[in-house]
């Protein structure tokens, strides 16, 4: 049992969970920041507060990452620590560049390769195998395939939106405040729960929980960390989702947001660890589709899809790389 260790896992995990805040808070703003629906300001201040209000509602994710992958008896404190430290790594490389990864995916890769790195690979549980494909595959297609469906809906029904456009963006301003703020509630329920499993894997691990259940202080203390890294920002990453994949107008921004929403909070609640920045970038580029394919500046979505493609290898290379300097201090 190795107190410092716990410790540091903990504290790894908040400055994961900080750095998701802060790299994924375009998840949830980039579109009602490019659409001028709100300031900046507004925008990071309803995002912040709705990440600790989702962080709050549910912890069927946390389950998933924490026990559901890796039976977290099997697990020690260098592992852990290992994988939060190649996610964070990622995502700060990622930032720099300005491209919207997934620190879920992040996480995922870097315990995984850790876990068989040390373990092997009969040491992982299909049950949580399972749910991570889900997420990976469904994810993109989901958030395609709902936001070309809901812009296509409103179109229909709205169909005057498209003779009148300014008369659009007055009607769809506070619908689309509305489906941000639903944005940001989805992103502190599915992401906050990363860290949450991670710290209580660590609790398991060390002996400090007999079985796997969140702590409230986890949960709480995880959800603020995301707020305050969120109210800090990524400016570079809200550019690119918000203005360089596809030229949006208020309408598009109310349809991407909602239903990429709709599918992270159930994906939830079903305790199935899916990626914000792909359901939103996904969601985008499909309601983008609907008005006109020349809409979507390919390149860069190009570009993400690779960063999407790159994500759990190269968290993965970092992660194994520090796990095998920490073992050769003699924390295994």
């Amino acid at each position: 049992m190795n107190l410092g260790l716990l410790i540091a896992v903990i504290i790894a995990a908040l400055a994961y969970d900080f750095m998701n805040g802060m790299h994924d808070c375009a998840n949830a703003i980039a579109t009602v920041v490019s659409t001028r629906a709100l300031t900046p300001r507004q925008a990071l201040a309803l995002a912040r507060t709705l990440n600790v209000v989702g962080a709050l509602l549910n912890t069927a994710v946390a389950k998933t990452i924490g026990k559901d992958i890796v039976d977290p008896q099997h697990v020690t404190q260098s592992m852990v620590l290992a994988a939060c430290l190649g996610a964070i790594l990622w995502d700060m490389i990622t930032w720099y560049v300005g491209l919207p990864t997934s620190s879920t995916h992040a996480l995922v890769g870097g315990l995984m390769s850790v876990a068989a790195l040390r373990l092997g690979f009969g040491v992982f549980k299909a049950e949580g195998l399972i749910k991570v494909a889900i997420g990976m595959l469904l994810a993109p297609a989901l958030g395609f395939v709902v936001g070309l469906a809901v812009l296509t809906l409103t179109n229909w029904v709205c169909h005057w939106a498209s003779l009148h456009p300014a008369k659009a963006d007055r009607t769809f301003r506070p619908l689309q405040v509305l489906s941000s703020a639903y944005m940001a509630l989805s992103h502190g329920m599915n992401d906050a729960q990363n860290a949450m499993g991670i710290i209580t894997m660590a609790l398991v691990s060390y002996g400090a929980l007999k079985t796997f259940h969140v702590p409230f202080w986890v949960v709480l203390t995880c959800g603020v960390m995301m707020g305050i890294g969120t109210q800090v920002g990524g400016w570079r990453i809200i550019k690119t989702m918000g203005m360089k994949i596809a030229s949006l107008r208020t309408v598009h921004g109310f349809a991407a947001e909602s239903s990429a929403a709709t599918v992270i909070i159930v994906a939830a609640f079903l305790g199935i660890p899916k990626s914000t920045t792909q359901t939103i970038s996904a969601a985008i580029v499909g309601v983008g589709s609907v008005q006109s394919l020349s809409m979507v500046r390919w390149g860069v979505a190009g570009r993400i899809v690779t960063a999407w493609v790159l994500t759990i290898p190269g968290a993965a290379a970092i992660a194994i790389t520090i796990a095998l300097i920490l073992g050769s201090l003699g924390l295994r």
